[in-house]
């Protein structure tokens, strides 16, 4: 896109976190935006405080698991501004279970594909073909991780899953929009280059009754600094990107069409090497045990 003014910009998990510096920042680039947030309280004090900032901002509560939530959600953009021309699909949990894999209920996974992914999926189907209708400039950004999207920590596959699940499907969705001959780009987002200070960690906060745990957790779940020494034991050293930083990169991806956000970084680029060579030398994946610890 050579200019954001104008255009409107939908963003969902826009209430805090990286969706809400993503609200702010491609407000000041003059574009109007649509914040979605599962948390009334934390989506009203984002849209307030932006308003009062001088800045085009509404908001809108929406449960990205119900698909009826997300098409009310685009109705609701029409009728305000007329049109959709950005869709982050950036709402997403921790979802973090404990113990082995095979110990997860079935609502862990129920939790985090629901959110994470079809909560993707639903963005996709409720906005795409309102893109292409429009024949103007589109793009669709689906945020993913490192954790998954290049190599999985061990210990929290429904995250690692959901978030690999996210890089496939955007990489299809590119691949039939530029086979479609259409001006609506995709893009996949990976947060970073170091982690994020954001409510990631605190999901079990808005974790859904109809998905709760069938047992009680033996113990509390992961606290960010608990995450932090996980890294550190894994040999990570732990380093923080502001949420600004990586917004302003998925501003930078509007105006090139780039696919990959994906910082430059070592520690990921020697991720991306070890799962390569090890696919490539149908090897055992040793590189798992160096981000395991």
């Amino acid at each position: 896109m050579e200019t954001l003014a104008g255009r409107v910009a939908v963003v969902t998990g826009g209430g805090g976190g990286l969706g809400r510096a993503m609200v702010e920042r491609f407000a000041r680039e003059g574009m109007r935006v649509m914040a979605a947030d599962v948390q009334p309280a934390v989506l009203d004090a984002t849209v307030g405080e932006l308003r009062d900032a001088g800045l085009e901002v509404s908001g809108t509560v929406t449960d990205v698991r119900d698909y009826a939530a997300v098409e009310a959600l685009r109705d609701r953009t029409l009728d305000a501004y007329g049109a959709v021309h950005v869709v982050c699909n950036n709402a997403g949990i921790g979802a973090g279970a404990e113990g082995p894999i095979w110990e997860h209920e079935r609502n862990d996974w129920r939790w985090a594909l629901e959110v994470n992914l079809w909560g993707v999926i639903h963005g996709i189907n409720a906005f795409v073909p309102l893109l292409l209708a429009q024949g103007d400039e589109g793009h669709v950004v689906n945020t993913s991780s490192g954790n998954g999207g290049i190599s999985p920590l061990p210990n929290t596959p429904q995250y690692a899953v959901t978030k690999a699940a996210v890089v496939t499907l955007t990489e299809c969705l590119y691949g039939q929009l530029a086979a479609a001959g259409s001006r609506v780009r995709a893009s996949v987002l990976f947060p970073g280059p170091h982690m994020l200070r954001t409510g990631l960690f605190e999901s079990w906060r808005t974790r859904p009754a109809d998905l709760a745990r069938e047992q009680p957790r033996k113990k509390p779940a992961v606290t960010l600094e608990e995450y932090e020494q996980l890294m550190a034991n894994a040999g990570v050293e732990v380093q923080y990107t502001p949420v600004e930083e990586v917004a302003g990169r998925v501003v930078d991806a509007l105006h090139t069409g780039d696919f990959w956000i994906l910082p430059p970084s070592e520690r990921t680029d020697e991720s991306i090497r070890a799962r390569a060579e090890s696919m490539l030398k149908r090897d055992n994946p040793g590189y798992l045990r160096e981000v395991a610890g």
